[in-house]
Order: C-alpha cells, then structure tokens, then sequence
C-alpha cells in the first residue's frame, strides 16, 4: 500500500514538473512584456484556486501569522517573475531557466548563513563553476552568442534566482502544518498579483520595466488563461502536494525534469539555438545543479515557474 502511495505521488510530481516546464514556452507565445504576462497569469488563476478552495472544504490549520507569511512570499513571487519574464526575453527559455533553477545553490547558502543549516563541501565546490557557467552563458567573448542580449539575460536570471530564492525560505518556513495545496496557492497567487499590480504601475521605464496593459486582446489573453490554469493552478498544485510526501532522491529527480525538459522545448518549438560555448555553460550549471541537489544536504524546493 505505501509502495502504491509513493508511485502516485511520484507521478503527481512528475506530471507537475512537466506542465511546468510549458510556462516559458506559453509566457513567449502571449507576446506580451515581463509584468504584463506575469500579473494576469495570476490574476486569471485566481478565481478558480477561489473555487477549488471552497469545494474542497480541506482544513486549514495555518495560522494568521503563517497566512501572512505566505502572502508575504507571493510578493517576492511577484519579483521572481518579473526578473524571470526579462531574462526569457533577453536569452531564451531555455538559458533563463537554467540560471533561475541554480536557485538550490542560493537557498543552501543562504540557510547557512542566517539559519545555521551548513551544507557539506560540494556547495563550496560548485559556486565557482556555476560562475564560470554564468560567464559562459553571458557571451563574453563570444561572437555567435544567443539572445537579444545576453548579458542582460543573465543579470535577470541571477536576480530571478535570488528573489525566488527568498522567495522559498519564507514559502517553506509559512507552511510547517503542511496545509492543503490549494490554499497554500491561492495566498501565494494572491500575494504575487498584489506586488506585479504595483510593479506594473510604477514609472519604472528609466529600469526598462513597461507597464501593465490592461487592454485585452486576443490571443495574447487565450494564452494567459492557459497560462494560468495548466501551470498557476494544475501544475503549481501538483507540486505543492506531492514534494513534502516524497523522499528526497525522487523529490530531486522530479525536479530536475523541469529546466531539462524546457530547454528541449525551447530548441524544438522555439528554434532556440544556444551557441556552443553557452551550451557548455548550461552544462556547467545544470551539473552544479544535480551535485548540490543530490549531495548538498539542500532543503528540497519546487522548481522556478
């Protein structure tokens, strides 16, 4: 029985990561700017994390003060994604994905330094290689580098990183009843649409942030929905309920499907086409990635979506 138990979830996780690593390739086909696509993926998912909320009747145990908390951490959501949206723009998919996962590297760190959680020495081997990955990918001496602007993409990856970072400190610290998934969403969905308005309403040009459009059109807004419901909602939940009840080695495998997976969509649908010597740089990352994820003694964490 807990073997049965431990496959379905194991697929829940699996599934999630896979509906997950779609979000890149959707935010690009809705053509809209960084906040624009982030603001209305959560306001759009909002009414029916609402709904499945009030049929589900689950019991909520958290606290006002834990509420607060994961409210608290949709608004460094709200950050993440629009660092995330910018990096995709300037560097593709596929490369902002990578820098945005290398956030299991921070996250260590970070729980070390303010936690006391001190992770072994493979998180002290790979930060200079996850730098030089960085360097690579950023194109530096590098004629046929990919991207608008790949400097720029990479600034908006580390950034994204370090915001999503923050991000799971205090998404894991606001949920220590393990509450129901949807609920857990929806402050977290709630609170990230709170800080993209505000973002998105700001006269923050001069940093290059457009403002929110409001005006509808279509497709644009038929992406968004799907946006929305496949990653927001199903994947977001997926992930949320099945990580705290899967050992560690699968919890780091499911992840690890996510960035992967997105890279092969990004070349097959998007024809995106790192250059060689980027490539060597994803390469680089995606390894520190596993190193720390398996051997790190790292808090497992969902994926960057």
């Amino acid at each position: 029985m807990l073997v049965d138990e431990g496959r379905k979830n194991m697929v829940v996780a699996l599934f999630g990561s896979a509906i997950l690593s779609f979000a890149p390739l959707i935010y690009k086909l809705t053509e809209t700017n960084p906040v624009t696509g982030a603001f209305f993926r959560m306001i759009y998912a909002l009414p029916i994390l609402i709904l499945l909320v009030y049929f589900s009747k689950s019991l909520d145990t958290r606290s006002s003060k834990s509420r607060q908390l994961t409210f608290l951490a949709g608004l460094f959501l709200a950050l993440d994604f629009l660092a995330y949206h910018t990096a995709i723009d300037y560097i593709g998919t596929g490369i902002a994905t990578m820098i945005g996962n290398s956030q299991v590297i921070i996250v260590t760190l970070i729980s070390w330094k303010l936690l006391g959680e001190k992770p072994n020495k493979s998180i002290l081997i790979v930060l200079p290689i996850v730098i030089i990955g960085l360097v690579l990918i950023s194109g530096v001496w590098d004629s046929e580098a990919y991207g608008e602007n790949p400097s720029y993409g990479v600034i908006g990856g580390v950034f994204a990183a370090i915001f999503y970072s923050s991000f799971l400190i205090i998404y894991r610290y606001s949920n220590k009843e393990k509450s129901p998934a949807q609920n857990l969403q929806f402050d977290t969905t709630a609170g990230a649409a709170l800080g993209l308005f505000i973002l998105g309403i700001l006269p923050l040009q001069s940093l290059n942030i457009e403002p929110i459009e409001f005006q509808l059109s279509y497709p644009s807004h038929a992406w968004l929905i799907v946006l929305a419901i496949s990653c927001q909602v199903v994947g977001w939940i997926a992930i949320t309920y099945a990580l705290p009840r899967l050992p560690a080695a699968h919890t780091s495998f499911a992840l690890l499907l996510q960035p992967v997976l997105t890279i092969a969509w990004g070349i097959l649908f998007l024809q995106e086409n790192p250059s060689l010597q980027q490539s060597s740089g994803m390469f680089l990352i995606l390894g520190s990635i596993i190193t720390v994820t398996f051997f790190g003694n790292t808090e497992v964490n969902t994926p960057l979506e």
